[in-house]
């Protein structure tokens, strides 16, 4: 099984980059003490915390935290300076380039249209999801992009921060089976800027979502 880079995080922990507000210091968790700063090749500093619970209504949280507070599935949060500059990639490969995880282990959250229903595909930020894929993994017949307004009316984020988790409409979702190789996944926690760290299984759960093939390069 793959791991996290361990020069981000640490099992049970949660880290930041300094200059950005504490995950912890935002939610309105308390620490014992001030936990070691460390310092990675490109210059930014990255600090390790324990991470404490809390009730989700800090300025930290989001829906999606919250729904996994709620479900008591264990996270890490990441937090990078999000930049609308070289932005050809898309959102996600800017995250997995700042926090410094492999691309296949970063995943994205797109809506797709059936015709009757709206439905929702984690597949990994190096790819592209593969809508007949997916309408087969529901049971329709064919899917299409949702519009970027509907995606974010339902959905309760803005494009670029939108996550599986913690939507305002509850949509039918499937995972990329390659996820499943992996302990731990990230994905956006709800804002740009802002990354998750669950494991798959505990995702499938938390979302009573399906694992298919539904990734494609």
């Amino acid at each position: 099984m793959s791991e996290v880079p361990d020069r981000f995080v640490r099992s049970g922990a949660s880290s930041y980059v300094r200059g950005l507000p504490h995950p912890d210091a935002m939610d309105g968790a308390s620490e014992s003490r001030r936990a070691p700063a460390m310092a990675i090749p490109d210059g930014r500093t990255v600090r390790m915390s324990k991470k404490s619970k809390h009730d989700g209504k800090g300025k930290g949280s989001t829906p999606a935290t919250l729904q996994l507070e709620q479900a008591g599935v264990p996270f890490e949060t990441y937090e990078y300076e999000h930049s609308n500059d070289h932005m050809d990639d898309g959102y996600g490969v800017e995250a997995a380039t700042k926090l410094g995880f492999d691309e296949h282990q970063v995943f994205k959250t797109l809506m797709a249209d059936t015709g009757s229903e709206r439905v929702v595909g984690v597949v990994p930020v190096s790819g592209h999801m593969d809508l007949k894929a997916l309408a087969a993994a529901v049971g329709a017949k064919k899917a299409a992009m949702a519009d970027p307004k509907v995606a974010m009316r339902e959905s309760g984020y803005v494009v670029g921060g939108i996550s599986p988790l913690g939507q305002k409409v509850r949509h039918r979702t499937v995972l990329d089976e390659s996820a499943l190789k992996y302990d731990r996944i990230l994905l956006s926690g709800g804002k740009r800027g802002f990354s998750v760290g669950v494991n798959p299984q505990d995702l499938l759960k938390v979302l009573d979502a399906v694992a298919a093939p539904i990734g494609t390069w």
